[in-house]
């Protein structure tokens, strides 16, 4: 009565999160005190039904000294009513048959026979089962639970909840089940572990895949047959790296499955290039709306690879929006919720669209002699199967309602099948209406010779796991029974904390030679890589071409048949690569995988496609064309078969040549009193300097080396103060002449005598040369290759490593310079018929000629004067 208080007082309206929330917090409570008597859960069947509706009211069960209980959502989920607020709200009954539930369904009862035929796992022990359909919907899902465990019927109505009339009571039909095997979906498997945890009753799913159910603090009696989607998403996310698809959309349901695995996904591949374009979300109950949605958005995307983690109904209706739309040009990457969805392959209108599709699956395996169960399944032997007559009557367009006019088969099946009155017989009233529409089944029909999907063993997926669910059940409870004779469990008083405690320790060999055993709540993560390929019959088939182990992905590339129909991966990116030669940009407020391709700058290059960034060249070497290779740099030097270097050489041996023919002429002619008269020595060291400074301008031309770059500056320096001293002296010398014809100064000539002249000249030279020598023996110049601004061009000049040094060198000649310029001057008003003081005149335009000859060499030396142009000006 405090439950239909509770109900009675919930809002009209919840969500399936906030309803699921409200049934933990107020239901909890309840089943701690009535979850072990009848009434109890009587009153909470009852209740659930008022409020919510019924469910199917078909099960299936066999007896046993233990049963099992089984969810299995075995019907389509129907729309839900909208809800006006001014009543309760209320879901329609299930319909439309799941061919792949009825083969879970039939998996688990076909385990349970196996097991019962083999005495070795629980010897002396009969296994029983009872399968109830559970919809899909989290109330009925609760309801169906709590029937079970509570040993109730689960039905809503009086014929589902009584049993048949062989069993006694204690057997399939009321005795409570302390292990349940079901519970597809994620949210139904929380809510079904936080209901029945504080009751410790284990729960085993063979589709829950949620990350979120591996937490044992939060779900202790949890256990599944299938990998968390945690390994899942991270190999979806490794196939997108793999092939570069850096800009794909994703499209989930609407619940945990979906946003767990996207969240997950999102996770791998931060910093991996890969984006999300978009994430549309569908809900089951508003699929119509959501898959014209979803599809609209595929449609305006760029990208060219879509992600779907989502239901195999709700993927349909997306195809058929996206084949009205004549959308066929996309990769699709399926999770094992439909990767290998027969409802799909086999679906001629949505051939186009899913043509290509690449997914992930659950671990394929066999079942030997599971295929002869279902090719020998028959209405008339277990009469009282409801989801079999359904089946039936959907595939052979009979009914099966007047069970009584069938006849045997002409050939007899040879199959194991369960007692016909181990199976209650349905009675709605819109079935037998439907049922009566059909003609009646004349009992030959069979499964035998059919191509079906129903009895396709090949690729056992979600079956296998149902299997494996009843073995680990099976494995538990022979731990748990085989014990002592003091301290031993009856099989028909188990309790499910006892059988909890046995199923944390579940490790053994299945028939198939598969290790199976638990890690906390998971198993080992394994998964087949699927690619459903065109066929000349024109169904889609389904080829696997991979496998994953745990994190390792395991491909065959060159197997797959892509959406092109071609062997080419499709390209799905926001912008293009960027091509060698050039690095990316990316724009601002949008995603990293949307990008501008920049040209690389100069000196830098980039060789691959793609590159983030462009890498400088080494110092010595610079970039390309095209910015994708470095090469090395061009080298550049004052050289002697250049305009340039061919000019200043002909200058300089020009210069040399005259004054060579002038010290001939005066070397000739050195008797005469013309030559004698105007000293002649001092003439002689004069006209050498001269042509040595017209000569040492040479050293500047050509490639630098470390003896040139030091006998250059010492060449300059030494040469040009020993033309300068022999133009000193003489300038002293000439107006000593002048002054000494005056009264009283007939002694001074005595101070300027050959002796002294030459003396002076060697002392005016010897302090450059001292210069030069210490310079060059501290800190000499040395070649060195001038980057500068050249670009591809490297200058290859002396460099100058003391400049203290260079400026001494450069101002003594300047004082030596200045003070024969100053002493020139005052000599400047001799008498005409005074030639030396003439001739210093035409001295002093000598040297002031070499000087000019000899700057633009030197200043050259580091580079050409290649600015100086139209294209370069105009080029700035």
């Amino acid at each position: 009565m405090c439950l239909i208080l509770i109900l009675n007082f919930v809002p009209v309206h919840l969500s399936k999160f906030t309803l699921q929330m409200w049934l933990i917090s107020s239901l909890s409570l309840l089943l701690l005190g009535a979850v072990s008597r009848q009434a109890g859960l009587g009153v909470v069947r009852v209740a659930l039904c008022t409020r919510w509706g019924a469910p199917s009211n078909k099960t299936l069960s066999q007896h046993g000294d233990v049963i099992i209980g089984g969810l299995i959502n075995m019907n389509y989920i129907p729309s839900a009513v909208k809800q006006d607020f001014v009543k309760l709200p209320h879901y329609e009954p299930c319909t439309g048959l799941e061919l792949q539930s009825l083969k879970y369904m039939y998996a688990m009862a076909f385990a349970v026979e196996e097991i019962n035929r083999h005495s070795t796992l629980l010897p002396g022990v009969k296994l029983g089962y009872r399968i109830v359909d559970s919809c899909g919907r989290y109330p009925w899902a609760l309801q169906a639970a709590l029937s079970l465990v509570g040993g109730d019927t689960g039905g809503c109505s009086s014929t589902a909840s009584t049993p048949a009339s062989h069993e006694q009571p204690g057997e399939a039909g009321g005795q409570p089940v302390p292990l349940l095997i079901g519970a597809s979906a994620s949210t139904t498997a929380k809510l079904l572990s936080r209901i029945l945890g504080p009751l410790s009753v284990p729960i085993i799913s063979y589709l829950a895949s949620c990350p979120c159910l591996s937490d044992r603090l939060k779900f202790p009696n949890f256990f599944r047959t299938i990998p968390s989607d945690v390994y899942q998403a991270r190999a979806i996310a490794r196939l997108a790296i793999r092939f570069h698809w850096a800009w794909v959309g994703a499209v989930l349901v609407n619940n945990d499955y979906g946003h767990l695995a996207i969240q997950v996904f999102q996770d791998e591949i931060q910093g991996k290039g890969v984006c999300l374009d978009f994430i549309e979300t569908v809900h089951r109950e508003t699929i119509v709306r959501d898959a014209r949605r979803a599809a609209l958005a595929i449609q305006a995307s760029t990208a060219k690879v879509i992600l779907i983690f989502c239901w195999y109904t709700d993927v349909k209706e997306l195809f058929l929006e996206l084949n009205k739309m004549n959308v066929t040009d996309r990769q699709f990457v399926a999770s094992e919720a439909w990767s290998t969805s027969d409802d799909i392959l086999q679906d001629p209108a949505t051939s186009k669209v899913a043509s290509g599709v690449l997914g992930v699956a659950i671990r394929s395996s066999t079942i030997p002699g599971f295929e002869k169960y279902l090719r020998n399944l028959h209405p008339v032997r277990r009469p009282d199967d409801g989801f079999l007559g359904e089946f039936w009557e959907k595939e052979f367009g009979c009914s099966t309602g007047n069970r009584a006019s069938f006849s045997y088969p002409s050939s007899p099946l040879k199959a194991q099948t369960d007692h016909p009155s181990n199976f209650p017989t349905p009675s709605l009233a819109k079935e037998s209406v439907q049922k009566a529409s059909l003609p009646p089944c004349s009992g030959t029909e069979s499964l035998e010779a059919v191509q079906h999907p129903f009895t396709d063993t090949s690729q056992l997926r979600g079956a296998y796991n149902v299997y494996l669910a009843v073995y680990a059940a099976a494995h538990a409870l022979h731990s748990l029974l085989s014990c002592n004779i003091s301290s031993c469990s009856s099989p028909k008083h188990i309790e499910p904390i006892e059988l909890l405690q046995h199923m944390n320790g579940v490790n053994f060999t299945t028939p198939q030679g598969e290790e199976f055993y638990f890690q906390g709540a998971d198993i080992p993560a394994k998964y087949d890589l699927v690619n459903w390929q065109s066929t000349p019959e024109g169904p889609l088939k389904l080829v696997v071409i991979g496998h994953v182990d745990g994190f390792d992905l395991h491909l065959n590339e060159s197997a797959i048949q892509w959406s092109t129909e071609s062997n080419q991966v499709p390209v799905s990116v926001c912008s293009e690569s960027c091509s060698p030669g050039s690095r990316l940009a990316h724009r601002k407020g949008q995603p990293v995988c949307c990008f501008d391709c920049i040209p690389c700058a100069d000196g830098e290059i980039s060789n691959i496609t793609g590159s983030p960034d462009c890498e400088p060249c080494p110092s010595d070497h610079w970039s390309n064309a095209k910015r994708t290779a470095c090469i090395p740099r061009q080298l550049d030097f004052l050289s002697f078969d250049e305009t340039l270097g061919i000019t200043l050489t002909t200058a300089a041996v020009s210069g040399a040549t005259v004054t060579t023919a002038v010290l001939m002429v005066f070397a000739y002619y050195h008797q005469t009193p013309v030559v004698r008269a105007n000293n002649s020595e001092l003439s002689f060291l004069l006209l050498l300097s001269l042509k040595l400074c017209f000569l040492c301008s040479l050293v500047f031309i050509g490639r630098p080396s470390v003896w040139s770059c030091r006998f250059q500056q010492a060449a300059f320096g030494i040469s040009f103060v020993l033309c300068v001293s022999c133009l000193l002296v003489k300038t002293i010398v000439v107006l000593a002449v002048f002054r000494s014809a005056r009264p009283g100064a007939e002694s001074l000539m005595k101070w300027f005598g050959p002796g002294q002249q030459r003396g002076s000249v060697g002392l005016f030279t010897s302090v450059q040369v001292i210069i030069c020598a210490i310079w060059l023996s501290l800190s000499p110049p040395m070649p060195h290759h001038d980057i500068g601004f050249q670009g591809s061009v490297v200058t290859l000049k002396c460099a100058m490593a003391s400049v203290v040094g260079f400026s001494l060198v450069l101002g003594y000649l300047g004082l030596l310079a200045c003070t024969c310029l100053l002493l020139a001057f005052h000599a400047r008003k001799l008498p005409d018929n005074f030639n030396e003081a003439k001739l210093i005149t035409f001295s002093m335009l000598i040297f002031c000629v070499v000087w000019v000859a000899f700057v633009p060499a030197y200043i050259s030396s580091p580079g050409k004067p290649e600015k100086n142009t139209k294209k370069h000006l105009m080029a700035r």
